[in-house]
């Protein structure tokens, strides 16, 4: 989806809980895209593409440097502090800063995220359904998996709105991701949770700030806990698509229905 495409351009991640919430539209060209040179490179060349390549997915972000890469066939571009690797024919690009992603600037996919979202899908099976958090409204549109902390303060953001996520027909299944690690008071706390009478009472009351009973049971946190490392988990919240596609940490609700209802319309596309 290009929202997510333009944003991780944007030197922005919308993984980890550290993340600034985003306004919908943030797609919206402001300010060329040029190379910092005295002239701009000749049309057609690699260097020319590589900056158009970059433009195309973000045209608020500033191109520094185009030089011949150290990869034969790559053009090596300086993008706000970031390396970032066109091809000569401007079609692909890889951003190391990512994680490796791999962008086609063409079909605005990004191919290391649908490579990924097979494998996580088949993960998320092993969870049971009867371990998940839900709260969704009476017939939903969507439904996301989202993996959560207790103490994570976009966690709690998302939370304190899940009456609009849910008013959008966006259904929320949580599965844990204590950050603090396993065994830690966090990881605890989360048990505490998981082991309540009332899972969603007890989750909405220590996204709140207040104190949930201490308990202990059987449960699955740890798996969770280990199926959000093994997708590739760097941050809480983690929104993930029916289709296993990872569309940010904090969405906004109204942006989030935008992006699950492109996702469904165009699964080839991200």
């Amino acid at each position: 989806m290009k929202r997510l495409v333009l944003a991780v351009l944007g030197a922005v991640s919308l993984t980890a809980c550290a993340q600034s919430p985003q306004p919908a539209g943030a797609a919206a060209a402001t300010s060329p895209v040029a190379a910092k040179s005295d002239t701009a490179p000749t049309a057609g060349t690699p260097d020319a593409r590589a900056i158009e390549a970059v433009r195309k997915l973000n045209a608020q972000v500033k191109v520094d440097k185009v030089t011949a890469a150290p990869i034969p066939g790559f053009r090596q571009a300086i993008v706000q502090g970031q390396v970032v690797y066109v091809t000569d024919d401007g079609r692909y690009m890889f951003l190391p800063g990512t994680g490796g992603a791999v962008f086609d600037t063409q079909g605005m996919k990004n191919l290391s995220e649908h490579a990924i979202a097979g494998m996580r899908l088949d993960l998320l099976k092993t969870i049971p359904q009867t371990e998940r958090i839900r709260f969704a409204p009476a017939n939903p549109v969507h439904t996301v998996t989202v993996f959560t902390d207790v103490e994570c303060g976009y966690c709690q953001k998302l939370h304190s709105e899940m009456a609009e996520y849910n008013k959008q027909g966006i259904a929320v299944e949580y599965l844990a991701f204590p950050r603090a690690g396993l065994g830690s008071p966090n990881y605890h706390q989360m048990v505490s949770v998981w082991c309540a009478a009332d899972r969603r009472g007890a989750m909405t009351a220590s996204k709140s700030g207040r104190k949930v009973p201490t308990k202990a049971c059987t449960t699955t946190v740890n798996q969770q806990y280990d199926v959000g490392q093994r997708i590739g988990l760097t941050g809480t919240p983690m929104i993930l698509s029916e289709r296993g596609i990872q569309l940010g940490g904090y969405v906004p609700a109204a942006a989030l229905r935008q992006l699950l209802d492109k996702e469904k319309a165009d699964a080839t596309g991200i």
